[in-house]
């Protein structure tokens, strides 16, 4: 659904041309480019795993999930109260199922992806996020009965071999002995709620997204205040520091509020099969991001994990699922 644009102002009038150089002008060049909105979309999802790095000590997990979802339901009710107040009523009868796809793919992804990172790296992060396409296709087996050709299970295969080439550090006695970093852990669990969110997606009410979108995220907030009692029973939470605030205003703002936008905007200009396509950067960016930006050390074998994942996700969907059904395209992080 394609989010709403500015009304017709005085600029747009005869005799006022609005041009590129011009604040609206750019906007409505920038909202009409579709490979410049996915790479953009793409671009921030991958600092989320950075800017969940970067908030270790500054602000507890449980916390940033509440607040993260608290400001962009700000967001949304500042920029499509219109929308949300006209379509509310059509989501009321579908209350469980909004709860559901809000505490599941919402609180439940974002506490463990934030937990995460206290335990392991943004580049880990970024590449194991990277798998939620091919857990959407073994869902879409498991739930729906699609069929999955054998080169779909050989991208599968792949791409599973990734995860475990990250999560054992390259070295194969740690397979063996199963003894994983928790947070490669816990983000694979997270990955696998976000793939049941994207899937359930099938069923969402006949509403525009955007209006979806707000409902889901004002259940996370909700939802999440039950793990930040738990957080501040447990001794765990502390009063942000300043640059925990702002991370909240960076992931509240542009992850979880403006990268969607922008990321429904291209859909509606390309489709979602094509724009489905770009999710493949982010495990590129994340990396990228990650040693850029917090310098962490860039092993052979996060470039071994990172082949067999992107290497997976090609053969999986595009190579594998010519001629087949496309599963739902996930579409927030």
């Amino acid at each position: 659904m394609r989010p709403s644009l500015p009304g017709p102002t005085d600029a747009d009038a005869p005799g006022h041309p609005v041009t590129s150089t011009s604040p609206q002008g750019a906007f409505r060049w920038f909202s009409g480019q579709p490979y410049v909105l996915l790479v953009f979309t793409m671009l921030i999802w991958g600092a989320n795993a950075v800017a969940a790095r970067l908030a270790v000590g500054e602000i507890s997990p449980m916390v940033v999930t509440f607040l993260r979802w608290t400001v962009c339901c700000v967001a949304l009710l500042l920029t499509s109260r219109r929308q949300i107040a006209d379509h509310w009523h059509v989501l009321r009868p579908s209350w469980r199922y909004v709860v559901l796809m809000g505490a599941l793919g919402f609180t439940g992804f974002n506490a463990l992806f934030y937990a995460a990172a206290h335990h392991t790296t943004a580049i880990n992060i970024a590449i194991i996020q990277g798998t939620i396409p091919v857990f959407v296709l073994l869902g879409s087996l498991m739930v729906f009965g699609i069929r999955i050709g054998m080169l779909q299970v050989v991208g599968v295969a792949l791409t599973l071999a990734g995860i475990a080439v990250v999560a054992s550090r390259g070295q194969i006695s740690e397979l063996a002995r199963l003894d994983f970093n928790a947070g490669d852990v816990w983000m694979v669990v997270a990955c696998v709620l976000y793939a049941g969110y994207a899937l359930g997606l099938r069923r969402r009410p006949a509403v525009p997204a955007v209006v979806f979108f707000a409902a889901t995220a004002a259940v996370a907030a909700l939802v999440s205040l039950p793990l930040v009692a738990i957080e501040i029973a447990r001794g765990q939470a502390f009063v942000p520091t300043p640059t925990g605030l702002a991370l909240v205003l960076f992931i509240g703002l542009l992850p979880s509020f403006v990268s969607q936008l922008t990321f429904m905007q291209a859909v509606s200009l390309i489709g979602p099969a094509r724009a489905g396509m770009f999710m493949n950067l982010v495990p590129i960016f994340g990396p990228l991001l990650a040693v850029l930006v917090l310098g962490e050390p860039l092993s052979p074998f996060h470039a071994v994990a990172l082949a067999l994942v992107l290497g997976g996700i090609y053969v999986a969907e595009h190579l594998g699922a010519r001629g087949r059904p496309n599963p739902p395209t996930p579409s927030i992080r």
